[in-house]
């Protein structure tokens, strides 16, 4: 009996231990206000990156200044502003932002810090961007 207990404290802590080392980088998916709380922002995962689209906006609207004439007529709302970010050490690098008030794409990286969702989208390297801060949506 005290081996098959043993055996099963065994397998639950192996379990509790795997997870514990996958949720760090899954913190981020949720439900955010953009900075200007015009819209909501929902971080989700696709295989092994991250990504956020506009779920909610307060003004709908197409995206107009997009460069791509075809995508002009499509509306904001469902767009993917965020793409591609991969997890490493406690931030999401290698990603992009879209800013459909520009229509201009950045590279992009993000960081996580209680409910603030850092972000910052540059142009080559990031001393050359601007850094905004989505509050998470509870």
């Amino acid at each position: 009996m005290k081996k098959i207990f043993l055996l099963i404290l065994i397998m639950g802590s192996l379990r509790l231990f795997a997870q514990t080392n996958q949720q760090p980088a899954d913190l981020v998916t949720g439900l955010y206000w953009s900075p200007k709380k015009d819209a909501k922002i929902q971080i989700y995962k696709k295989g092994d990156h991250y990504f956020g689209r506009s779920v909610w906006v307060a003004s709908p609207r197409k995206d107009n200044k997009n460069p791509n004439e075809t995508l002009k007529t499509r509306e904001v709302l469902g767009i993917e502003l965020l793409t591609d970010f991969s997890y490493d050490n406690g931030s999401y690098n290698s990603g992009r932002i879209y800013d459909p008030e520009s229509g201009k794409t950045y590279d992009c990286k993000m960081s996580l810090n209680g409910d603030l969702l850092k972000v910052r989208g540059y142009i080559g390297i990031s001393l050359f961007g601007r850094t905004e801060y989505f509050q998470r949506i509870k």
